[in-house]
């Protein structure tokens, strides 16, 4: 019985003492990514500070809609829904359906999608909180990337404030789909390091993550097993 129990601590001590070593790393950043992540108010991560995406204009009570099928005869899919909103002092009907989205002029019918680089700068500069002089340049988004993954097409307007943001909007209907500043990209950065996705900071089920949570497991079994083998154990007292 000794000589059994004298097998599974030294197993448990040379499991435990390995795998320290090669979790160590890890487990630092694990503690240290989920620190920083819980500093920061997800307001500030948002870049709500700096851009306004909660307000909405209410839409105006004398706007005369068109017919549906203005709508229907510019959209070649099946329309699924059709929503009213207000872009930039106009209504607007977003209409969707097969997977596509068109915006469309409440009033005339006339599709404005997909909008203009001008259109994409007034919607991100409506929306501005930060710094009134801060300038705004514009591009179109080719591809997607760590920093946007929303639909395409779209437009990326650029502030020149400290915080360095990026308002992206969507083409299809005018909504600005993300905001991107130097905090989200701090935060995403160190979120890559917290699921172990070095490269698109994204897949929660990468095969490193669960490699090292197994292994993170198992050091805490070596460990609780070496305790228990180590544990101090009173010696019953022979009666008199």
């Amino acid at each position: 019985m000794r000589g059994i129990r004298t097998r599974i601590h030294l197993l448990a001590s040379r499991t435990h003492k390995w795998l320290a070593l090669l979790l160590g790393v890890q487990l630092l950043l694990w503690f240290a990514s989920g620190a920083v992540m819980s500093f920061f108010p997800i307001d500030r991560i948002h870049g709500d500070h700096l851009v306004d995406r909660k307000t909405v204009e209410p839409l105006s009570s004398g706007t005369k809609i068109t017919t549906f099928d203005r709508f229907a005869n510019g959209f070649d899919e099946p329309i699924e829904s059709i929503s009213m909103h207000m872009l930039l002092g106009r209504t607007v009907a977003e209409v969707s359906g097969g997977g596509k989205v068109a915006l469309f002029d409440a009033t005339s019918g006339k599709q404005l999608s997909p909008i203009g680089s001008s259109t994409a700068i007034a919607v991100a500069r409506k929306a501005w909180r930060g710094p009134a002089n801060a300038t705004a340049t514009t591009e179109a988004v080719a591809n997607l990337s760590t920093e946007y993954r929303g639909s395409l097409p779209a437009w990326r307007v650029s502030f020149n404030d400290p915080d360095n943001t990026r308002v992206f909007v969507d083409a299809r209907n005018g909504r600005i789909a993300a905001v991107r500043t130097g905090t989200w990209r701090f935060y995403d950065f160190v979120w890559g390091l917290h699921i172990m996705d070095w490269k698109n900071h994204e897949n929660f089920n990468s095969p490193w993550l669960l490699g090292f949570a197994i292994g993170g497991l198992m050091l805490w079994i070596g460990g609780a097993t070496l305790l228990a083998l180590r544990w101090p154990r009173r010696r019953r007292r022979k009666p008199a």
